[in-house]
């Protein structure tokens, strides 16, 4: 499994509508027929700051990549672009340990 991380701060536009982007995006992914299953995104943000963090992790190792063919990802990023500023990162993380409990 890969795993990654997305943070940014919110700086552009309504939180009301980047939610609702954020949840089309997850939405598109668990409907997706080649990616269903194989893609796991959280969004999240702090509780009273602009800091949000976005976790994924991938099945295996082509599913990142189908999932960067996939046209809905483009408009995504583009707009996680817009609403950071400009300032995103993609932090690749790797487990070192873990509780046998996965949410």
């Amino acid at each position: 499994m890969k795993y990654f991380m997305i943070k940014y701060q919110f700086k552009n536009g309504t939180r009301e509508e980047w939610h609702r982007k954020m949840a089309a995006f997850v939405a598109a992914l668990d409907c997706d027929p080649d990616l269903k299953g194989r893609i796991s995104y959280r969004c999240m943000k702090s509780k009273d700051g602009a800091d949000y963090f976005h976790l994924a992790a991938a099945a295996d190792d082509r599913a990142p990549k189908d999932l960067q063919a996939k046209d809905f990802f483009s408009r995504y990023t583009e707009q996680t672009k817009l609403v950071a500023g400009g300032e995103v990162q993609v932090v690749p993380l790797e487990v070192i340990a873990e509780t046998s409990f996965r949410a």
